[in-house]
């Protein structure tokens, strides 16, 4: 086997990039390596591709190149041993089935006006005139945007109670304490909620004393008309026919909620710096939102091209995935000219792939025209993975990002706190901007401006 050159470097020194500049190392990795290229950082070698033909031929070798979930347990404590992530086969094509039936049918009028009024209400908690951090803003946004498409819940105790509980599992899970306690296994000991293992699994705790209260409500109180994931896996089968135990269920969660906050509050954000930092985006926004008229639905605003390109544009800079999940070579494989052997890990460079200087002309560029100018295929255009581990929420998030940043600009006046370069920072698998991106509530935006108004204000 010949892999391609890469550098040798040690996990150490590899993390250590990663964490101080993840995506100017793999800059500097595609500039010296070009489109494929290998890391050595410890036994097994890992190949990056970022060519679109490798993507496909990763993607579409099932056989020979497998996303085995095994690659995964490494995240197994947050995630869950038995998530998404960490299946294979059957079990994962069964319970990913599961999770994207009620997540497709939320796509609806009124979970839309739900997403617009949640937008208004944090939205209009802003003190006037003060700057305020847009990526926590919209990390308030997107948690009360999914409990609804996950739980079903909207308001009262146990909402309150799932609200609170999952803004502080989702913080402590990206947090250095939670960090160096995995990352040293002997300080992974329950020492009382005061330490920082044992303040983690208090949190699980809280959360699964939560969730056994509300399946056995479900359970009691057959509510057929519910249409979110909880309830669809609740009288769910699992590939054998049995009824879905609590561990498989709980399980599917955390990625989910990480996923459905996290990585919609970084795009979000990212949109609305593009769009305040670019002469032209945001008037010509306004100008086709203002073209739907009066009280447009949520259905109109979703498929308006110019809004489509915006956010196609944000996601191909920073997508919510840098890279795809690990794949693993089972049997002997050529990709793009190499041939690699059984024990090979394989991953996409999603980065790299909407960086290509050939597929997007000046790619560190703005720009959204190019989406309405061309149609990129599956292996070119990616932000939420390919294959089998492409993520299962991914209309669900274009959904919810369009809709936010629809409602944010039709109603208020906002502006940059400052005229700097914001840079990316690695939060878990995602990558916000690094200040948290500051601005300033101007107002809201003058009616003489706006003819029309987003279906909420009707509401």
């Amino acid at each position: 086997m010949k892999l391609p050159d890469g550098p040798k470097i040690s996990p150490r020194s590899l993390g250590h990039q990663f964490e101080t500049n993840p995506l100017g190392f793999m800059d500097a990795m595609s500039d010296r390596y070009g489109d494929i290229f290998t890391i050595t950082a410890d036994s097994a070698p890992l190949v990056i591709v970022s060519n679109p033909e490798g993507m496909k031929q990763i993607f579409t070798n099932a056989k020979e190149i497998t996303a085995s979930g095994k690659l995964n347990q490494g995240g197994a404590a947050i995630v869950g041993h038995n998530g998404l992530l960490a299946l294979d086969g059957l079990p994962h094509r069964n319970r990913r089935k599961l999770l994207m039936s009620p997540m497709r049918g939320t796509q609806t009028s009124t979970y839309g006006r739900h997403i617009c009024k949640i937008t208004e209400k944090v939205m209009n908690q802003l003190t006037l005139s003060q700057s305020f951090l847009a990526y926590p803003t919209m990390q308030k946004i997107t948690l009360e945007v999914v409990l609804p498409s996950l739980f079903g819940l909207h308001e009262g105790e146990r909402y309150e109670q799932f609200r609170q509980l999952f803004s502080k599992l989702i913080n402590y899970a990206r947090s250095r304490w939670l960090e160096i306690s995995l990352s040293y296994p002997f300080l992974k000991r329950d020492l009382g909620r005061w330490s920082p293992w044992g303040y983690w699994l208090d949190l699980q705790r809280q959360f699964d004393k939560l969730l056994h209260a509300e399946i056995a409500e479900r359970r009691q109180q057959v509510d057929s008309s519910r249409t979110d994931v909880l309830s669809e896996l609740v009288f769910a089968a699992d590939e054998t026919g049995q009824p879905m135990t609590y561990e498989y269920i709980r399980d599917l969660f955390p990625s989910l909620l990480f996923g459905g906050q996290d990585a919609s509050a970084t795009a979000i954000s990212w949109s609305l710096y593009w769009v305040h930092s670019i002469p032209g985006v945001r008037e010509r926004l306004l100008e086709e939102l203002d073209s739907l008229g009066e009280s447009p639905e949520p259905e109109k605003i979703i498929a308006l091209p110019y809004l489509s390109a915006v956010c196609n544009e944000t996601l191909r800079i920073y997508p919510t995935q840098v890279v795809t999940f690990p794949r693993l070579v089972e049997s002997p494989i050529e990709v793009m000219g190499y041939k690699l052997d059984p024990g090979t890990v394989v991953r996409g460079c999603i980065y790299l792939a909407h960086q290509r200087e050939d597929l997007y002309p000046q790619p560190k560029q703005f720009k959204p025209e190019r989406f309405l100018e061309k149609e990129y295929s599956p292996y070119e255009f990616l932000p939420f993975g390919g294959g089998v581990r492409r993520c299962p929420g991914e209309q669900l998030a274009l959904f919810e990002m369009k809709l936010v940043l629809a409602t944010i600009l039709s109603h208020y006046q906002l502006a940059l706190a400052h005229k700097t370069v914001e840079k990316p920072k690695a939060r878990g698998v995602n990558y916000p901007p690094a200040s948290g991106l500051k601005m300033v509530m101007l107002g809201q935006r003058p009616r003489q401006e706006r003819s029309p108004q987003l279906v909420t204000s009707s509401t």
